[in-house]
């Protein structure tokens, strides 16, 4: 059984490991995390895209101020939804779900998937549960088998799970340097959870906790996926190409705009003027040797006006292939109801896909799995959906794609 998991462990990380670098390149384009990342990022077009688009799925998807989901019970039999909504509305606005979930919508816009992961709390918390979005790169994924990976410094490993002996190749390591950072692994397989330590060796004898879940607490979560693969793509991972483009353009026009203040220049080598000496600033004063040339500017020829064009077109398909072009112009003024209709309708055609997944992978595991922590809890009476109540989507969202005839 060991053996098959640490197989199907190894099995996911090769599958995850071609996505690795598409992830950093989108980040690197869009939420650069280091400093020589940012340096050299010079367009800004797409991270505003982003900004725009997965604040808008906030609020078109999961809008804190409003009611945006509703149980209809199936018969006069059945428990009652009303109490059940009303607890599980309340213990979401009591937690930390409408900041964490912000969080999971950039990571679905700029990688195509994302984690969520929706734990509960101890008795008497204000909440029953706390979410976390976990990073894409600390997750690894198979049909039906999710793998966490996480470093923990060696102390804390130890407290935590006082009854692991590590082996004997890092014992002494541990205790030189408690700082050590080891890599824990926990894997949800169906509904069997183990935790171990991937220090080497076997699974079995790194092994710290084992359990079982009645919901899956990973949450995961596509923009839209092709066949056979367990990654999704979002509309960055499709716009990079054009993404990179700009930014290079943009870099080469600000290469360009030093050399249209500075300028290019030459002079003979005469013994007079001291290149190191001269200082291309406004006022400065260059000496020169009588009679001779001096300082002469060079003309390089360069002329870069159709990287205006090119960059124009570049920024258009960006935000259009992040639908700002669309959620944007919803604001103008100038634009009458059928228009705002019209455009509405065209973002919903285009949406109505990743809706559906969003349902289905994202809205219907949040409600089962909060159900089931509500009812295993005493709070609500235990609802099954679609045999005691049915799970009503009522997001804006949703009465956009029902005035659309999506659903």
């Amino acid at each position: 059984m060991q053996n098959n998991l640490e197989q199907m462990y190894r099995r996911a990380l090769d599958v995850r490991a071609p996505w690795l670098a598409r992830w950093d390149a989108a980040m690197r384009y869009t939420m650069p995390t280091s400093d020589a990342d940012a340096a050299t990022l010079f367009d800004a077009t797409a991270a505003d895209a982003v900004d725009n688009l997965a604040a808008s799925i906030y609020s078109l998807m999961t809008p804190p101020e409003s009611l945006w989901l509703t149980l209809i019970p199936e018969s006069d039999a059945s428990p009652d939804a009303d109490a059940a909504t009303a607890a599980l509305r309340a213990n979401l606005n009591d937690s930390n779900f409408y900041t964490t979930i912000h969080q999971c919508y950039l990571d679905l816009v700029i990688l195509g998937t994302a984690c969520l992961f929706m734990a509960e709390t101890p008795i008497g918390a204000s909440s029953a549960f706390s979410f976390t979005a976990v990073p894409m790169r600390d997750i690894a994924i198979l049909p039906n088998a999710v793998f966490h990976t996480a470093t923990m410094p060696a102390r804390e490993v130890l407290e935590k799970y006082p009854t692991w002996t590590p082996p004997a190749d890092i014992a002494d390591q541990i205790k030189r340097d408690p700082a050590t950072p080891l890599r824990l692994v926990q894997s949800l397989v169906g509904t069997d959870f183990t935790a171990w330590l991937d220090v080497g060796g076997d699974i079995e004898n790194n092994i710290v906790a084992r359990g079982t879940f009645e919901t899956n607490p990973y949450i995961i979560f596509r923009w839209s996926v092709l066949s056979g693969e367990q990654y999704g793509r979002g509309p960055v991972l499709r716009a990079l190409p054009d993404i990179k483009t700009a930014n290079k353009v943009v870099e080469l026009v600000l290469k360009n705009a030093t050399i249209a203040v500075s300028g290019i220049w030459q002079a003979d080598d005469d013994g007079v003027i001291n290149l190191n000496n001269i200082n291309l600033t406004p006022g400065a004063i260059i000496p020169k040797a009588v009679g001779s040339s001096g300082l002469t500017p060079l003309s390089s020829g360069a002329d870069f006006d159709v990287s205006q064009i090119i960059l124009k077109d570049l920024r258009e398909r960006i935000r259009h292939a992040l639908l700002a072009d669309r959620l944007g112009l919803l604001s103008e003024k100038e634009m009458t109801a059928t228009e705002i209709m019209a455009r509405n309708s065209d973002m919903m055609r285009i949406l109505g896909a990743t809706y559906g997944r969003l349902l289905h992978e994202f809205i219907r595991p949040l409600t089962d799995r909060g159900l089931q922590i509500l009812s295993r809890r005493g709070v609500i009476a235990p609802i099954v959906l679609n045999s005691d109540a049915e799970l009503k989507y009522i997001a804006p969202i949703a009465q956009m794609a029902v005035s659309e005839n999506l659903i």
